[in-house]
């Protein structure tokens, strides 16, 4: 008897810390959604005059509209876009009409179109979402400057390399005509938010074992037949 209730107990423990690991995510899911929803109203939101010395966290995502020119410098960053395939991301210098000079995410380009970009002149209108791309990595290539093909966005190396802020606007809209750059605005796509299927996987696992639990139970309740008397 004492063996079963020992297993009762462990069962019991065991499937308490499974469910209170699933309400945790549970948590987590909602904190993560309300997160997200801030973050998709935040970059919908109307743009403002860039800032004068803007935060790379409080102003993450801040949308903001631009007036300028382009000049002849450009980075290509490979990358690859789902149901498009690969291609570059075009960043480009732009000396803003309050004389800054900043980073400009135009989009992306497919891999064939690369000849077909060319350097916009004249005055541009951008709007966009100002962002500080975490995309390095001790796996990240270094970047083949001869080709022009860089692999992440590494926003000091790039405002180094075109003698601009380490400043970088994603382009939402431009006054630019349409050409082969389509722009490629920030969005919360790329936020991971897996918490629900944490959540099930840890109730899963705590279904699991109070039905192991059980199993154990039931065998052990059962008597053993006893040996005949020889």
């Amino acid at each position: 008897m004492g063996r079963i209730l020992f297993l009762i107990g462990i069962g019991l423990g065991g499937a308490a810390v499974l469910i209170s690991l699933g309400l945790w995510q549970v948590q987590r899911l909602a904190w993560k959604e309300s997160v997200l929803a801030d973050i998709t109203a935040r970059i919908a939101a109307d743009p403002v005059a860039l800032p004068s010395d803007p935060d790379p966290v409080a102003d993450k995502y801040l949308p903001v509209a631009v007036t300028g020119t382009f000049d002849d410098q450009v980075i290509y960053v490979l990358v690859s876009q789902k149901q498009i395939g690969a291609g570059y991301r075009v960043i480009l210098p732009m000396q803003t009409d309050t004389g800054r000079r900043v980073l400009v995410d135009r989009g992306f380009v497919r891999l064939e179109e690369r000849d077909a970009v060319t350097t916009p002149t004249g005055e541009v209108m951008v709007t966009g979402n100002l962002h500080w791309p975490q995309e390095i990595d001790s796996f990240t290539p270094e970047p083949d400057l001869e080709a022009n093909i860089w692999f992440a966005r590494d926003l000091p190396a790039m405002a180094e390399t075109l003698n601009s802020e380490p400043l970088l606007i994603v382009a939402r809209t431009t006054s630019l005509p349409e050409g082969p750059v389509m722009p490629l605005p920030v969005d919360t796509a790329g936020i991971p938010n897996d918490h629900l299927q944490y959540a099930i996987t840890w109730f899963s696992l705590a279904l699991i074992w109070v039905a192991m639990t059980a199993v154990f139970a039931l065998r052990g309740t059962r008597r053993r037949p006893e040996r005949p008397n020889s």
